[in-house]
């Protein structure tokens, strides 16, 4: 008998907001929901970060 590992049905997605690094040295991002800032800096390089969208699976 085989046993899946994880979720068998697929998880569901949806255009999300993010907040991308600028840097090219770095990938860094976040959720706006997760943000705290309008304007949001870097927690990793500390580089000016900047908003776009996403389709990220869903988090209740």
């Amino acid at each position: 008998m085989a046993y899946r590992r994880g979720p068998q049905e697929p998880i569901p997605e949806v255009e999300t907001v993010v907040w991308s690094c600028t840097s090219e040295e770095c990938s860094c991002w976040m959720r706006d929901a997760f943000s705290n800032e309008e304007k949001t800096v870097c927690p990793i390089c500390k580089s000016e970060m900047v908003q776009e969208t996403r389709v990220l699976p869903v988090i209740s």
